[in-house]
Formats: structure tokens, C-alpha cells, sequence
């Protein structure tokens, strides 16, 4: 009777568990053995041994498409997309390992968000994309900004957005719909020279163009573009 008694409660608090990882959204066993970052303790993503620059990127809901010995896993597109990677990643490891890597989940960051929940979605990014790691898939980081709160210390004490990226290796970048306008292309800009005295990288993989102007200001860091998954498929 009391094993029986146990084993009820095991499935009972396992169900209550799965309740609040699902309402929640952070998944909490996604990053157990994880080493953290900041006051706001955001999963690291290691940097990699050897750096290797992917042929291609492929966005994850179009990866089926895609040649797996020449495309990384991207997410740039929209959040929807995919969701289902957010919420299950174990249920992708086996499929993303084939792959030549996987840029970590480029989360909606949006400057009018709650600082809260800009940052959060800066913690799901970090989480996923160390889980992936952890289960030896090359994961490039990807890296993005919101207002001026992410990537300054003018109002919190640390550059949130460039926490759990480790210095002096490879990043990821979108700039689709990021430099169509004015202010967008200023935030643009701004949290880009934030990130790169921060985090001086070697590579920074960009999906989608930078302007001449922009990427030749950096002189010790080499900018990798590629077409967006549309550009790629009607080129084709």
C-alpha cells in the first residue's frame, strides 16, 4: 500500500510540475547543471572549441526543406513558429543534431515589452540554447537587443541582453525589419556597438544585410550574412 501511495503522489506532484512548467514557460529542467549569469541568473551558453561558420541558415519551421549537412537551425521568424520548440526542445535534440548547428531562439524582444518580459524572453533564449549544447549540439548564440534598458547599464547595473554569451567566440544576429527606419535602425545601431565592445566577438553570423556603414566600423570582428529562407528558396 505505500508503495502505491508513492508512486500516486510521484504522478500527482509530476503532473502538478508539468502544470506550472506549461503555465509558467520557463521549463526549469532545461537548464539543471547550468552555470548562470548576472543578477538575473541567465543560463550560459559555452562557447565552442572550434568555431564553425555554417553554409546556410534555415529557419526552424522550413528545416524539413532543408539539406541537414549544410544548414544550422535558425528561428528567425515569427514566435509561433516556433513555439513548440520553446515548450518541448527534447522532443527536436535527435532531429536539430543532424544539423550543422542551431542558433538559440531569437525570442521576440520588442522595446514597448515590460523589462520584465524582455527579459525573460532573453532567459528562454539562453535556456533552450543550453539544453541544446548540453546534449552536444553546436549552438551559436543568438543575440538580440531591446530598448535602451537591454543593452546600457544607464538603468540596471548590468547589459541583460549580452548576458549568458561568453566573450571573444561567435554570435547571431537578425536584421530583417530592424534598419527599415529611423528609429529603428538608431536602436539598431545602438545596441550593436553595445554588444560588440561587450562581448567583442569574432564572428557575428547575420541573417539577413547590414549596410556597408555599419559593419565596417568594426574592424576586429567579422560579419557573416545570409539570406533570409524566402531570398534563399527564389534564388534557387
Amino acid at each position: 500500500m505505500r508503495k502505491r501511495i508513492r508512486r500516486e503522489r510521484s504522478v500527482v506532484d509530476s503532473a502538478a510540475r508539468n502544470a506550472a512548467n506549461l503555465n509558467d514557460g520557463c521549463n526549469p529542467e532545461l537548464v539543471e547543471g547550468a552555470d548562470f549569469d548576472g543578477i538575473f541568473e541567465i543560463p550560459i551558453i559555452k562557447k565552442p572549441k572550434d568555431i564553425i561558420i555554417p553554409d546556410n541558415l534555415v529557419p526552424f519551421s522550413k528545416m524539413t526543406k532543408a539539406d541537414k549537412k549544410s544548414f544550422a537551425v535558425c528561428e528567425y521568424e515569427n514566435d509561433i513558429d516556433f513555439k513548440d520548440l520553446i515548450s518541448n526542445p527534447k522532443d527536436y535534440v535527435r532531429i536539430i543534431k543532424k544539423y550543422q548547428g542551431f542558433i538559440s531562439p531569437d525570442c521576440s524582444i520588442y522595446r514597448d515589452m515590460p523589462l520584465a518580459t524582455q527579459i525573460t524572453n532573453i532567459y528562454r533564449n539562453r535556456a533552450v540554447g543550453y539544453y541544446m549544447q548540453k546534449y552536444g549540439i553546436y549552438v551559436i548564440p543568438c543575440v538580440r537587443w531591446g530598448d535602451e534598458r537591454t543593452y546600457t547599464t544607464k538603468f540596471i547595473p548590468e547589459k541583460v541582453a549580452f548576458l549568458g554569451v561568453e566573450k571573444n567566440s561567435i554570435v547571431s544576429i537578425g536584421s530583417y525589419g530592424q534598419i527599415k527606419d529611423r528609429v529603428n535602425r538608431y536602436y539598431f545601431e545602438q545596441g550593436l556597438d553595445s554588444m560588440v565592445e561587450t562581448l567583442e566577438p569574432k564572428y557575428v553570423l547575420v541573417y539577413g544585410k547590414l549596410p556597408y556603414n555599419i559593419k565596417d566600423k568594426y574592424k576586429k570582428t567579422k560579419f557573416i550574412e545570409y539570406s533570409d529562407w524566402t531570398s534563399l528558396v527564389r534564388g534557387k
